[in-house]
């Protein structure tokens, strides 16, 4: 927690994590003619937010894009914020995005101390992924083009479905995502969620990415990320779950 602080302390971070949260996915060039400074300057920046996990990049082409990532800042909250505050933290996972097809891309990073297959039988066991998700257990025979479904215990129906695109275990999971827990989420129609799982050493980074998303989608799509993927962090570094919204204990 020490580097969040320390990288959020400085206010030139604040104004680019700023400038993303308004518009996430900027180029450095982007960035940079947004501050009155150097590039160089920019770029010291960045390298800081990147160190402490505020910011994840992608390559697209030549470009290099920087995404707002709120998964660190939703693990402070986890630790210190009440859950009385949860209206005012949860808009920091209301993120804003256009691209030039009018689609949206939600970039989510995590670093998790566990091996890559405790990692994936915590994405596809529906008992493990209920005391994470919500109260929503997955159910699924994980194949690729096979079916998924996750069902909560107080909803007669489905509330989330799709298919398994990519099946690669225990690397990467690709899957079309269709919310059905309201008319307003139906209407969304499909989009896309892949997990993308790394061994770094003794620890996993896990990204998860939310695409193919209408440009100003409901944020209800996207918006409980943070919270599934601390509580899925907390679960497997310490074997409890948390009591805010995104575990069972709080379903």
């Amino acid at each position: 927690m020490d580097v969040v602080f320390r990288a959020l302390a400085d206010p030139t971070r604040r104004r680019l994590l700023d400038q993303l949260f308004k518009h996430d996915g900027q180029t450095l060039s982007s960035l940079e003619r947004r501050l009155p400074m150097t590039r160089f300057g920019v770029m010291k920046h960045l390298r800081v937010l990147e160190h402490a996990r505020l910011i994840v990049t992608k390559r697209r082409g030549r470009e290099k894009l920087h995404f707002l990532n709120p998964v660190p800042i939703r693990l402070v909250h986890d630790r210190w914020v009440s859950k009385y505050a949860e209206p005012w933290a949860a808009t920091l996972s209301d993120l804003k995005h256009k691209l030039e097809d009018r689609t949206m891309e939600k970039v989510f990073e995590i670093y998790i101390k566990t091996t890559p297959g405790r990692l994936w039988d915590a994405i596809t066991n529906p008992t493990l992924r209920s005391q994470y998700n919500f109260g929503v257990s997955v159910q699924s025979d994980w194949t690729r083009g096979s079916r998924y479904e996750g069902r909560s215990p107080k909803a007669p129906a489905p509330i989330v479905a799709g298919e398994n695109l990519e099946v690669d275990p225990p690397r990467r999971l690709v899957q079309s995502f269709n919310a059905l827990w309201s008319d307003d989420v139906k209407s969304e129609g499909t989009s896309r969620v892949t997990w993308e799982i790394e061994q770094i050493e003794d620890s996993c980074r896990l990204t998860v990415t939310h695409d193919q998303l209408r440009e100003g989608a409901n944020d209800q799509l996207y918006g409980g990320w943070p919270m599934i993927l601390s509580g899925l962090k907390t679960l497997l570094e310490t074997g409890k779950t948390l009591t805010t919204p995104g575990s069972l204990r709080y379903a």
